[in-house]
C-alpha cells in the first residue's frame, strides 16, 4: 500500500484574443454592437456563451446591408467593414467553442 499525494492547480487560460481599432466604434453602434464588444460588463455580459446572441444577430445585420455599414469605414483607413466582419465572425466561433470562458476586455 502506498499513500499518493497530488497537488493540482487551475490556472486561467486564454482561449481567444483579438482586437480591433475603435474605429469601429460608429459602425458597431448603428448594428447594435457596442455595448456586446466594447462594454459587456454595463449590460452584465461575463461568459462567451452571453455574447453568441447579440454577435449572431449584429453579424446578420451587418451582412442584410453592407453599403449601409460600409459608409461607416473611417477615412484614415485604418479598419473597414469587411475587416470588422471577419473580427466578429472570429469572435462569435470563439465564443461558440468556449461558451463557459469569462469575458474580459480592455479599452
Amino acid at each position: 500500500m502506498s499513500l499518493d499525494v497530488h497537488l493540482t492547480a487551475t490556472k486561467p487560460v486564454m482561449v481567444f484574443d483579438a482586437n480591433i481599432t475603435h474605429n469601429m466604434i460608429d459602425m458597431a453602434k448603428a448594428a447594435d454592437l457596442y455595448q456586446c464588444c466594447w462594454r459587456p460588463e454595463e449590460i452584465s455580459i461575463t461568459k462567451a456563451e452571453q455574447l453568441i446572441e447579440p454577435l449572431s444577430r449584429g453579424i446578420e445585420t451587418l451582412k442584410a446591408d453592407p453599403d449601409k455599414f460600409k459608409a461607416f469605414n473611417p477615412s484614415n483607413g485604418w479598419g473597414d467593414y469587411d475587416d470588422f466582419v471577419r473580427w466578429l465572425e472570429n469572435y462569435l466561433a470563439a465564443c461558440k467553442r468556449y461558451p463557459d470562458a469569462d469575458v474580459d476586455v480592455s479599452r
